[in-house]
């Protein structure tokens, strides 16, 4: 199973077994009809501000997930997205889980700002990477003085913070599957949520070109990758070079839109969501790099925008 790893010295702390019961119970069996994703932010490294990006969108990568007829439960990433999540839940409290893929701050730094998330009657678990370290040591590496005035111990309502590993777990009547996959710089994550019926794949940040060139030059078809994405119905994934672009960053920690399509292709994925848009990237380049795809392959290729819903339900994609 998804293995967590509750270090001594987190806030509120509490066993992930007593987590996960918790959410399987507050469920019960998986049988929601619908699934709604909703992409909160899908912008990659650094906001873009600016009418050139505001089609698209600018906030960073933040993913909400919601069982059907129900406030969204699970988070995927914690970028400056998260401040959509509060306003997608329209004055209540979020109650639910935040698991962040990895920890560059493109995806942890909207979780201060997080006001659904930081009020009195707020319930929020956030899961991190295992680094082997206590986690709320991590993430006061992002939030305490003197480079951000608050603690996560000041963040008001009932915070845990864990770490997890590499493994499959139930999490807000969720199975999520984690596998490392390879980015620059810190330990990373892509993921894989099913609600029993419908799933999809999550790899936000990824360079599968460190473990080898692959065919095509762009990276490796390598056997996390495939695991995590096999299958689903949607395939949400790191596009934010270009095949010319890549050969000067291939460094940079990210994947070329085209390994995307390659990847969904040999899995058997119908549809792709191109997504940790460039932040230079305007909406104009956005939609020619999803249109110059779509006409290599019969998978549906999608370019990420900022406030979509995407409804999944047994046999079927909607797109909102």
């Amino acid at each position: 199973m998804l293995g967590v790893v509750g270090l001594q010295g987190c806030v509120h702390h509490r066993s992930f077994e007593s987590l996960t019961q918790a959410a399987t119970d507050s469920h019960g069996d998986v049988t929601s009809q619908f699934v709604l994703v909703h992409l909160c932010g899908v912008r990659g490294s650094i906001p873009s501000p600016g009418l050139e990006f505001a089609g698209v969108g600018g906030n960073t990568s933040c993913v909400a997930i919601a069982h059907d007829g129900e406030n969204p439960s699970l988070v995927l990433d914690a970028g400056t997205g998260l401040r959509n999540l509060s306003r997608l839940l329209d004055g209540e409290a979020f109650h639910g889980t935040i698991v962040l893929g990895h920890l560059h701050w493109d995806h942890v730094i909207g979780l201060p700002f997080f006001s659904a998330g930081d009020r009195p009657d707020a319930d929020v678990q956030v899961l991190l990477p295992e680094q082997g370290i206590d986690p709320v040591d991590v993430l006061s590496r992002l939030m305490a003085p003197p480079l951000f005035p608050i603690t996560v111990a000041d963040l008001r309502g009932n915070w845990q913070v864990d770490s997890y590993t590499e493994g499959v777990s139930t999490i807000e009547g969720f199975q999520v599957l984690a596998r490392d996959i390879p980015h620059t710089a810190g330990r990373t994550m892509g993921l894989r949520v099913s609600d029993g019926h419908s799933a999809i794949a999550y790899l936000s940040d990824h360079s599968p070109h460190d473990l080898g060139p692959g065919a095509d030059g762009l990276g490796v078809l390598h056997e996390a990758a495939v695991e995590l994405v096999s299958g689903v119905d949607v395939l949400i994934h790191d596009a934010q070079y270009t095949s010319h672009e890549l050969l000067t960053r291939r460094s940079w920690g990210h994947t070329a839109a085209q390994y995307c399509v390659t990847l969904a292709e040999h899995c058997g994925v119908k549809r792709v969501v191109l997504f940790h848009h460039d932040p230079w990237r305007t909406d104009e380049q956005v939609v020619a790099m999803r249109d110059a795809l779509a006409l290599t392959t019969a998978v549906q290729v999608d370019a990420a925008i900022e406030g979509t819903v995407i409804q999944l339900s047994p046999g079927t994609v909607a797109h909102q």
